[in-house]
């Protein structure tokens, strides 16, 4: 699924996250782990990429599991340059989450049991039940209010925050966010920099954009004049 299909029209990952809000500062669930915890995320992450099964989960059921596996999916999907938040074991690095932020984690659990029951009022289905349109409706909606201050937010606006923060946080701790959606290369010996090619009016293998479209050579010879003019 490369990308989500809303009214009619197609959205690309960046699409779908500017559609759920630009994010704003919300008291609660912290998004990043302890030292152990991003150990036992490295993990998980190994675990699944050589198929083997997921260690066991520290504080979410399997129901819960399968319910914020679906939520964080719909923020950072799957699309042509890399694999969503699903693939990148988002839902295990929010269980140890939860795991080491006592306080919070009651009241975030409480949140997710509230959108659980949302869905089914609105949809007459749990959350991993809907159709992507569905989702994209509800996350949507309770996204509407998130740049306010928390004082003024929903429970069910607040969680959402405090997830999507995590959600984001995660995925670009994990394998799949750092070097299939960034391309982060390490430190690795570059005898040249070329730069990006994308300028040359061609794909660039290095950061992965496409290509620009080439100037004609009228324009470059106005763009080499403006600059003599300039001087």
């Amino acid at each position: 699924m490369s990308e989500m299909v809303i009214t009619g029209h197609t959205m690309s990952r960046r699409s779908v996250l500017k559609a759920l809000g630009t994010g704003a500062g919300a008291v609660g669930l912290m998004p990043w782990l302890s030292d152990e915890g991003l150990a036992a995320f490295t993990e998980t992450q190994k675990a699944a990429a050589h198929k083997a099964a997921a260690p066991a989960l520290k504080v979410l059921t399997r129901a819960q599991y399968a319910s914020i596996e679906s939520v964080v999916d719909t923020i950072i999907p799957t699309d042509e340059r890399s694999p969503g938040a699903k693939e990148a074991r988002v839902a295990d690095y929010i269980d140890l989450l939860l795991s080491e932020q006592g306080e919070a984690k009651q009241t975030w659990l409480d949140g997710l049991v509230a959108l659980d029951a949302e869905s089914t009022t609105r949809f007459q289905a749990p959350l991993t039940k809907l159709q992507a349109t569905q989702m994209e409706t509800l996350l949507t909606d309770i996204s509407r209010n998130e740049k306010a201050p928390a004082a003024q937010q929903t429970p069910l606006e607040k969680f959402f925050v405090t997830t999507k923060n995590a959600t984001i946080f995660a995925y670009y701790t994990s394998e799949i966010g750092i070097h299939k959606d960034l391309h982060y290369q390490g430190n690795t010996f570059v005898p040249e920099f070329l730069g990006c090619l994308t300028v040359d009016g061609k794909d660039c293998p290095y950061c992965g954009q496409k290509a620009e479209p080439a100037q004609s050579a009228s324009a470059q010879k106005d763009g080499q004049k403006n600059e003599k003019e300039q001087q």
